[in-house]
């Protein structure tokens, strides 16, 4: 079935030209469908990725289901690696109904599996969670880091609105050694922060906004040991599909647009990423990676 056909809105029918090397997603929600779409089809969903270079993913679940999903997933597809996390909006919503102690419960059991190589996303989200839910969201940012800690996993965050918090929070209680700010939306001077402090940031669709110079911007002051890429699928399709539904395969189009931000051939941009990758995350084997690496 074609992806225009497929139930997923706006999707091209032809897929980018190939890259030249492998890359990662380095953020992707196979589990989310956006209202009115039709589910993801795992296989489907791999196999265009793989045709375009992109051969490896990272299934984030973000609530209990999701969670579930990616459990699933990475037994049975050797192309995924898992992140699991509860989002920061969900914290207040459980927390509210009680529930939050034994979420967080299934959340540590769950992270122990092997393949399971990402506490995230976690983070703050002051766009969607009200004052009176900030003292519960900035709890569990901390809980989840000190999860990552506990457990030698790399960290995702999610950051809307609460850059200063997120920095601060990350400074007091010590990030984990392979911290990833996901979607990064920050600016320049932000970069340079989260650089200095050894951070990796990840670049989505958004990069390829015509409203984003200040993120293009951003992305020049990154090292190219510190960038990844990814898709935040279904979300976040790059121009000019903006609108449409994300899915993997559409990796090539950002990765293009941030080399000719950063001035650099794809195949250098294309290597550096999927090198990035597995020194986060480990290989797509059975290997988690060596703190300290």
């Amino acid at each position: 079935m074609s992806p225009g056909s497929s139930g997923q809105r706006g999707l091209p029918e032809t897929l980018p030209d190939p890259l030249p090397i492998d890359v990662v997603d380095n953020h992707v929600h196979l589990d989310i469908t956006r209202e009115g779409d039709e589910p993801f089809d795992v296989d489907e969903a791999i196999r265009r990725a793989r045709q375009v270079g992109v051969t490896r993913l990272v299934q984030v679940g973000c609530d209990l289901d999701g969670i579930r999903f990616t459990l699933k997933a990475i037994e049975a597809h050797d192309e995924i690696l898992g992140g699991i996390a509860l989002h920061p909006n969900e914290v207040p919503r459980l927390a509210a109904a009680g529930t939050l102690d034994d979420a967080y419960a299934e959340v540590e059991a769950s992270a122990a599996h092997d393949r399971v190589r990402v506490i995230g996303e976690t983070g703050l989200d002051y766009f969607r969670t009200g004052p009176e839910g900030i003292a519960v969201q900035q709890d569990g940012f901390r809980w989840h880091i000190d999860l990552a800690k506990r457990l030698g996993k790399a960290l995702q965050i999610h950051d809307r609105d609460a850059h200063d918090d997120v920095l601060r929070i990350l400074s007091e209680e010590g990030a984990p050694e392979h911290t990833v700010l996901h979607c990064f939306s920050g600016d320049l001077a932000m970069a340079r922060e989260c650089v200095e402090r050894g951070y990796y940031l990840s670049f989505a669709g958004t990069v390829t906004f015509k409203n984003a110079r200040d993120l293009r911007d951003a992305l020049t002051a990154v090292p190219l040991e510190r960038i990844l890429v990814e898709t935040d699928a279904p979300y976040l399709a790059p121009t000019p599909h903006r609108g449409a539904t994300n899915a993997s395969y559409l990796v090539p189009v950002t990765i293009r647009a941030m080399a000719g931000v950063l001035n650099l051939d794809v195949p250098t941009l294309c290597r550096a990423v999927s090198e990035n990758s597995e020194r986060v995350y480990g290989a797509w084997g059975s290997t988690p990676p060596t703190q300290g690496a």
